[in-house]
């Protein structure tokens, strides 16, 4: 046999499996293979987006912590000063009764004197009365001159 008809042989050979490879296999591996890259891509792509979302996420919860926070300080500031205006009503309130209170024991005081000062005038004409007897030695009857008496005590 000779060398060179089987090298030309085997080189149609390899041409016509080159050419078969090109033709139906190749173009399946580079489609599987671009299909692989495509989903790596998309997964990379994916990650970088989940990656971005994590991060714009923990700063939106972040933001919403402060703004808790910050809503929590009003309301607690609103709760002391509510309790501060509870207080001073409280205060005020108190005030009034104490002076109502205040009011009414001087009144009774006031009429308590006034009955005392009343007393102490019948007394003092009914002394009066009775030390006139002793001085004139005489009865002085009480319902005849009670308009002397009783100018006697309204001027005590």
């Amino acid at each position: 046999m000779n060398i060179n008809a089987t090298l030309i042989g085997q080189a149609i050979a390899f041409i016509i499996f080159v050419w078969f490879c090109m033709k139906y296999v190749w173009p399946p591996l580079m489609a599987a293979i671009e299909e692989r890259q495509k989903k790596i891509a998309d997964g990379l792509a994916s990650a970088e987006r989940a990656s971005k979302d994590l991060d714009l996420a923990q700063q939106k919860a972040t933001d919403q912590i402060k703004e808790g926070k910050q809503q929590a300080a009003e309301i607690i500031e609103q709760a002391n000063k509510r309790g501060a205006q509870i207080v001073e009503e409280a205060k005020a309130e108190a005030e009034a009764v104490r002076a109502k209170i205040i009011a009414q024991g001087e009144a009774e005081i006031e009429a308590e004197r006034n009955r005392a000062r009343d007393q102490l005038r019948a007394q003092v004409a009914t002394l009066a009365v009775a030390g006139a007897e002793k001085i004139l030695q005489r009865s002085i009857d009480a319902d005849a001159h009670s308009d002397i008496v009783e100018k006697l005590a309204a001027e005590l």
